[in-house]
């Protein structure tokens, strides 16, 4: 059997985790027209570079992989002064997703999002997008051990950021 068609493959890829990428990009970045952007970022990507993949077994970690660091530059962007466009305020949540959280899980999306970035990295891939220590550390480029660490750190975090709030 020979390699398996670029095309193919990502349609399937994106039919059964485009999703789930999005909602992890959106609970990273916070607007859904970015998020949107950066996963398809990602997919375009892949598409490019999807002959030089060692293991096409691989290209659902490297959509991961992509998603982060897409989500990385659009947030290290909104910091940035810019010529070309205003001060950028951080997005409202919509009154259709206001609607849709209730008020821990919108207090818990809060806290998050004043985590320091790694933190909120990997809570967001472990517990949000369900993977595993290894998994998590090849997404996100560091050790299993260093997952570990900065999940403990970053529960006890958002413990206390909890806690503040109530």
């Amino acid at each position: 059997m020979g390699r398996p068609e670029p095309a193919e493959t990502i349609s399937g890829l994106y039919a059964g985790h485009a999703l789930g990428l999005t909602r992890l990009a959106l609970l990273m970045i916070g607007d859904r027209e970015s998020a949107e952007d950066v996963v398809q970022e990602a997919f375009l990507g892949l598409h490019r570079r999807f002959g030089r993949l060692r293991d096409p077994e691989k290209a659902l970690a490297y959509l991961r992989s992509a998603v982060l660091n897409n989500a990385r530059t659009v947030l290290r962007r909104r910091r940035l002064p810019s010529w070309f466009a205003g001060t950028y305020t951080p997005p409202v949540w919509s009154a259709e997703s206001e609607a849709m959280l209730g008020d821990e899980r919108r207090a818990v999306v809060e806290a998050l999002h004043r985590l320091p970035r790694r933190q909120r990295e990997v809570l967001l891939l472990r517990f949000y997008a369900d993977l595993s220590e290894d998994e998590t550390a090849r997404a996100m480029g560091i050790s299993r051990g260093t997952v570990k660490s900065t999940t403990h750190r970053a529960l006890n975090a958002l413990g206390r950021l909890l806690g503040d709030d109530q």
